[in-house]
């Protein structure tokens, strides 16, 4: 029994010895064939751009791939960056496949038996399309890329309304790193899903930092402490948040913020502030009782002297000392006592009459001139027609006349006056006065110089003017004959000549119906002129030349009824 079993397992070694050896002697065959098979092919679990190339001929492989990847040059590609997104064809922006070199790139099989057989079962192994780079293509389509991803950060405002602070946030800005943009690019650009940039964040140059720094800094400073400046006569000025508000200001300027100080603003607040701190010098002046002259002495004076006073003031806002003592300087009398009492009336400034007028008209005339004739205007004044002679209603004598009133003729008590405002004008026009406030009658009336004529209603329209010679005036005013005439006395200092320069753009009358005070007119043409004064000293040298153009309105069609 022992002998048998001993045949038997010899037996079942030699069985299982041939067999390993004909498995070995198949796998060596079939080693061999997979050898010869595919000597030169591209190896199995392979593919390029996603397409499967497996155990491909390596030109059909280039084939195959040429045929199903030949449109995805020219297909557009997305790039994103954060919220930002923007295409590339990479056809046009330097980007070519090289399928033979993908494809030679591919090394053979290996000759080890044991990989040979576990690329039966190995997963696909992408391989990279090899591509061309056009460098100056690729860099214009990454810049213009880059651009597109991103944006420019938003300043923030720090802004001071009425006392109050706004403030504006600031907005972070994007932008991608070129080569981070240009490799994801060229190594990503034939994902189906895109290509991804990390986005880079661009701080704005007025942060939040900038913002909190203002605000809590000259801001605070400026508007947190008063500014006082001490004056004389026990006068002082201060000006608290409110005021400083109005002439402090917040500017972005070369990506800062700066408070803006405006100085003469707050000269004109602590002005308003420190009445009495200032005794500005008085200019003499000349009256009369009768024909005797009288003269009101000139007084020095002394007044802040507000450029040294606010020397450096924008810094002092942003500072600490916000007390301080006024500068001062004189002012000196211009008209002193000594020359108001050398004066002299001797020669007519200027001339000038205008006639015309209806009896109840002349009466409101007559009491005006009265009213003005020997008033002086003395150097640097101004003389103002409804100042000087205050009311003029019946009280005072004046009686109901001729008006223009809502674009016609009607009346009213003092009516008339104008005429004498026209021929005062005038005569302060050829003395070469300034004229401070003169308004024309809104239609022409004939009897005037056209461009030339000023109205007056008591407590709205005045007629101004100001005395800008070294030397007085005495106004002289004579009325009779139909006519009124004003007349300057004093030292001529000038030759004055006026220049009409015509009328254009007329304009047609329109009708109108007026029922109470009504005065009928057959119209006149509107139209548009202008006057030109010359100044020239005495010996004939062009002091100064200035042109008024005047616009009146047409003069209605006015039917009674």
């Amino acid at each position: 029994m022992k002998k048998a079993v001993g045949q038997q397992t010899g037996k079942g070694w030699r069985i299982t010895l041939g067999v390993i050896v004909g498995l070995l002697l198949i796998a060596g065959i079939a080693y061999t064939w997979d050898v010869i098979a595919n000597q030169g092919k591209v190896p199995r679990a392979t593919s390029v751009g996603g397409v499967d190339i497996s155990s491909m001929e390596r030109t059909a492989a280039v084939e195959k791939l040429e045929r199903e990847l030949g449109d995805v040059e020219t297909k557009p590609v997305n790039v994103t960056s954060g919220e930002k997104s923007s295409q590339l064809v990479p056809a046009e922006s330097g980007l070519t496949l090289n399928y033979q070199k993908a494809v030679d790139g591919i090394p053979d099989a290996s000759y080890n038996p044991v990989t040979r057989l576990f690329s039966f079962v190995k997963a696909t192994q992408e391989i990279p399309v090899a591509v061309d780079i056009d460098d100056t293509a690729l860099d214009g389509a990454l810049e213009r890329v880059k651009n597109e991803l991103s944006f420019a950060p938003k300043d923030g405002m720090l802004e001071l309304n009425n006392g109050q602070l706004k403030v504006t946030k600031p907005v972070l800005g994007q932008t991608v790193e070129p080569d981070d943009l240009k490799n994801s690019i060229t190594e990503n650009w034939l994902d189906p899903a895109g290509v991804e940039v990390e986005p880079v964040e661009v701080e704005p140059a007025i942060n939040d930092d900038a913002i909190e720094a203002m605000r809590t800094g000259d801001v605070a400073k400026a508007l947190d402490n008063p500014l006082t400046i001490n004056g004389e006569n026990n006068v002082a000025g201060t000006l608290r948040k409110d005021e400083i508000a109005q002439f402090v200001s917040i500017e972005a300027k070369d990506a800062k913020l700066e408070l803006k100080v405006d100085t003469p603003k707050a000269q004109q607040l602590f002005e308003e502030r420190m009445d009495g701190a200032q005794v500005p010098g008085q200019n003499a002046k000349i009256s009369f009782s009768g024909d005797k002259m009288n003269v009101t002495p000139s007084v020095d004076g002394s007044i802040i002297d507000w450029e040294k006073t606010l020397k450096d003031f924008d810094k002092r806002v942003k500072g600490d000392e916000r007390t301080w003592d006024a500068d001062y300087k004189p002012d000196p009398a211009e008209y002193t006592t000594e020359m108001a009492e050398k004066a002299t009336f001797n020669d007519t400034v200027s001339e000038f009459s205008t006639g015309g007028f209806s009896g109840a008209s002349g009466e409101n005339i007559r009491r005006v001139a009265a009213q003005v004739d020997g008033a002086v205007v003395n150097p640097g004044e101004t003389f103002s027609l409804n100042g000087y002679t205050g009311p003029r209603g019946t009280a005072q004598g004046y009686v109901e006349s001729g008006i223009i009133i809502n674009g016609h003729s009607g009346t009213a008590v003092g009516g008339g006056i104008s005429q004498f405002a026209t021929t005062l004008y005038n005569a302060a026009y050829f003395a070469g006065f300034e004229d401070v406030a003169h308004t024309p009658h809104s239609y022409y009336i004939s009897r005037y110089p056209a461009g030339r004529e000023a109205t007056v209603y008591e407590g709205s329209i005045d007629l101004q003017f100001k005395n800008t010679t070294n030397t007085p005036v005495r106004i002289e005013t004579d009325f009779g004959g139909g006519k009124i005439t004003v007349r300057f006395k004093g030292v001529k200092t000038y030759n004055v000549e006026s220049v009409n320069n015509g009328r254009w753009a007329t304009t047609q009358p329109t009708r109108m119906s007026v029922g109470e005070d009504c005065s009928p007119s057959s119209g006149a043409p509107g139209f548009t002129t202008s006057d030109t004064r010359i100044i020239k000293d005495l010996s004939g040298r062009e002091v100064s030349r200035e042109t008024t153009t005047t616009v009146y309105d047409p003069q209605p069609i006015v039917s009674c009824g």
